[in-house]
This record gives C-alpha cells, structure tokens and sequence, in this order.
C-alpha cells in the first residue's frame, strides 16, 4: 500500500468537506471579506488539510485553523502569530527547513513531522462547538490510522486539542487509559507504542504572557522528537 497516496487522497477530500454548515458559512464569509492587511490575497476558504510527511513519526495536533491564517493560505499553522511561534521552534529543535511558514509553495519542509488538527475549518471566535469537534473526528481517526506504521510520538496542544485526540487515538486503534488523562502542560501518556505529550496551545494569549515560552515548546519538541527516534 502507498501510504502517501493514501495520505494525498485523504487531503483532497478533507479540502471538499461541507459537513458543518455553520463552519462553511463562517469560513467562506471570511474569504470573501477578508481582512485589510490580506485584501490582494485570493484566500483558500476551504478545509485546511494536514501538512508533512506520511512516514512521520511525530504528529503536532492543534485546535483549528485561524479565519486568516490557515483559512487564508491552505496551510496549517500558516500565516499567523500561532504558526511564527511553531514553526520557529520546529525550526529551532532541527524539525523544520526554515523557522517561517507563510505560504503553500515557500519551501517549507517538515522532517518527520505531521502537523494536524480535530477540527478543520476556521470556526467563528476559534471556538468550535462539540457538535463539529465530532463531525471532523474521523479525518483525525483515519489520518492517525494511515501515520500508524511510523507514529511514534505526538504533541498536543491545548486542552479542546487533547480532549479531541485521545478519543480518535483511541478509535485508530491506541489502547487509551480510562478514564482519560486530564490535560497538563508537560503531561505524558503512553499508548501501545505511542507515547502523547500535552502542551500548551501557541496561541496569542498564552505566547504573549508567557503562559508558554519559547523554551517550554522546544523542551516538550525535544522531548517528543527523542521519543519519536528523529535526530
């Protein structure tokens, strides 16, 4: 089986979703409208598929993509203040070819890395309702299903993140403890083969004070790519 083409048609068809009305109303209302400082950008408007390699041994799981950023460019973590702070510690911990991620064609390359998400679309206020956190469950179940064989270790951030994951790991196949582990900066849990890692989200408002540091993300990038096996 070609793991990569699997893991290509699987994008395609997370790029197609309509299942949540009010997801595809917000998402395609921002990329008409879009916003001053992007007006001559023609935004994506669509499901923000996952980004990097099909044989990686650590996925990064967020929240959602932003209205202007991965909403914007097609990319996750692409093009906002969330995705300068990951990709410049993906960068700095030797995972990543440059420490920025702009746009779809910028010569980012991830190295055994896959950065997904629970929910993929851009919801109103970045806070998706539990209703479409499940409608998008099975993109996750079937992404981690195709990653399986190389899966070896991944980051969750935020607390909607990991409260999202475990079950999808659990129905890709992962023994997940019940009840579930609570969410904590720094918390560990190992799967059958797979050990998952909490961290707080890259978000603004834990960025700018100082919630989460650029030390603590790296330590915890450390942490799981040693984990994963990548130099």
């Amino acid at each position: 089986m070609d793991d990569s083409s699997d893991l290509t048609r699987l994008d395609r068809r997370v790029a197609e979703c309509r299942a949540c009305p009010r997801l595809v109303e917000w998402r395609e209302e921002v990329a008409r409208t879009k916003r001053a400082a992007f007006a001559d950008w023609t935004y994506w408007g669509r499901p923000v598929p996952g980004f990097g390699p099909a044989d990686a041994r650590l996925a990064i799981i967020g929240l959602a993509p932003a209205a202007h950023g991965g909403n914007r460019t097609g990319r996750m973590f692409t093009g906002d203040r969330s995705g300068d702070v990951l990709y410049q510690a993906l960068y700095d911990v030797g995972l990543a070819s440059q420490p920025t991620s702009e746009r779809l064609g910028d010569g980012l390359e991830l190295y055994g890395v896959r950065v997904t998400s629970p929910v993929h679309c851009a919801p109103p206020a970045n806070k998706p309702t539990p209703a479409e956190r499940d409608a998008c469950r099975p993109w996750l179940v079937e992404e981690l299903g195709l990653l399986r064989p190389t899966l070896r270790a991944a980051v969750v951030l935020g607390a909607f993140g990991w409260q999202a994951a475990l079950p999808a790991f659990a129905e890709a196949g992962w023994p997940v403890p019940r009840p579930r582990p609570a969410f904590a900066h720094g918390a560990r849990v190992a799967l059958d083969g797979l050990v998952v890692f909490g961290c707080f989200h890259v978000s603004q408002r834990n960025t700018f004070t100082g919630r989460l540091t650029a030390e603590m993300l790296r330590e915890v990038l450390r942490t799981a790519a040693d984990t994963a096996g990548l130099p």
